[in-house]
This record gives structure tokens, sequence and C-alpha cells, in this order.
């Protein structure tokens, strides 16, 4: 039933990881992929040049995505993505903290490709400065049914587990795609949202030119904040939810 992985550490027949992109950002989407494979498939990922999204240029990302995304079909993988909006991430933040979001996107997703009969060993790219504490919340979040299951969270596990990297890949590439569409909703260049991108800091700046900050923008983030007040000479007014929240699967709706 058991057997190796590239970290030495024996796994069950079904395999699951785990990886998020857009935690920085001061705008747009944040995204977590859980995919889901038997244990010896993790060899097809490593043929197909699969690695760390942050070690592969856009071309590179967009290959392997597709790949992924084909070879899933062809192997009965699955693929689930949590996709929470910048509204979503403000309101969360007004009685939780990133961690905190993380820990429920991540159970969410996995939720999403297995469950607890299939007794998977879940892989995490842990978001927590505690890396045992993210695991233990994560499967906290996923009930006690899941118990059985072996978890190995840890920093930096996108660049030493090929199926986390995966995960990174399809992340990325999901949230770059959403942040595409926004730059075309919105009319300007959003850049890839982090703070130090000279396109996102204009754009941040000309998306603070309203009556209110621009649904795209998080609100609770404090470079948005300050840019509000400096272009409206007034306090940031408080973000209005609506009860909504983005899930998809990238199978149905990312395919290309």
């Amino acid at each position: 039933m058991y057997g190796v992985n590239s970290l030495g550490l024996f796994v069950a027949r079904g395999v699951v990881g785990v990886d998020e992109a857009g935690r920085g950002p001061a705008l747009g989407p944040l995204v977590v992929c859980a995919i889901y494979m038997p244990k010896y498939d993790r060899e097809i990922l490593s043929e197909i040049g699969v690695k760390d999204s942050k070690k592969l240029s856009k071309k590179r990302i967009e290959d392997i995505y597709q790949e992924i995304i084909s070879k899933s079909i062809l192997r009965n993988w699955s693929i689930g993505i949590k996709i929470c909006e910048a509204e979503m991430i403000d309101k969360w933040m007004t009685t939780g903290n990133l961690n905190s979001l993380e820990v429920k996107l991540f159970s969410d997703a996995i939720s999403k490709v297995t469950n607890p009969s299939n007794c998977p060993s879940i892989f995490l790219d842990a978001c927590d400065v505690n890396e045992v504490r993210f695991g233990k919340n994560v499967m906290y979040s996923l009930g006690s049914e899941w118990s059985k299951c072996d978890v190995l969270s840890m920093h930096k596990l996108d660049e030493n587990d090929v199926l986390v990297a995966a995960a990174s890949v399809i992340a990325k590439k999901v949230r770059d795609d959403e942040v595409k569409k926004l730059s075309k909703q919105v009319g300007m260049n959003l850049g890839s949202g982090y703070p130090a991108d000279p396109s996102t800091k204009i754009a941040i700046r000309k998306l603070c030119n309203f009556e209110t900050p621009h649904k795209c923008l998080r609100w609770s983030w404090a470079n948005v904040k300050r840019n509000w007040i400096e272009v409206n000479k007034r306090p940031m007014p408080k973000r209005v939810f609506d009860e909504y929240e983005k899930t998809q699967s990238v199978i149905d709706d990312w395919k290309q």
C-alpha cells in the first residue's frame, strides 16, 4: 500500500499536493490548487519538466500547465482550484488573518479532489512560519474523518516535491489569467499585483481615484490604504461585502 517519495517518506497509493499563488499582491485573487493522483504518476510530472513555478518562465509555465491538464484527463487525476477574490480576502481579514484564510482554502481544495476513504498522503507548501502548525490546522479544518491521513507540511515544498510544484504551476497560471481578465475589465495594465511592481504601483494609484477603491483591490492592504488617503485626502471607506466566493474546477474552466 505504501511507497517512498523523493523526500524519503512513505506515502499511500494516492497523493495530494497543495500550493497557492497570490498571497502577497495588493490586488486580484488568492488562488489555491490541490492535485490528486496515484503515487507512481509523480514520475510523469518529472518527465514533463515540472518545477516550482517561481523557477519557470511564463512561456514554460503555459506549456507545462497544458501538459499537466492533458495528462490529468488521460490518467484521471483530480485537480481542484479555490479562487478567493480581493473582496473575500478583505472580508476574512476583518476577523481573521492570511494564515487562517489559507488553512481554509487548502482544506477546501483538498476536499474537492479526494475523500478521506482514500486515505491519501497530503503534501502542503506551508504558509505559516510554523510549518507543523500549518499542517495540523489544515487537518483540523478537514475534520476528524481525515485523521488517518499522513500529512507533510514544509516551507518551500514546491522546490522539493514535484507534486506540490505541479500545484504551484497551476495556481500561478490560473492567478495570472485572472489578473489578465481584471486588466481588460479596468482598461489598464495591472502588472503582477505585487506592491513592488512599477505597473502595479501606477494601477493602484489610478484605482483609488474613484468614489471608493476599485473592487479588485485588497482594501485591507497597507499600501492600498496609503494610496487612497494620499489621492483622496480622507479616510479609507469601509468595504461593504457581498455574499460571494468563486470556486472552480481547473479542468472544466481553465482548459484551453
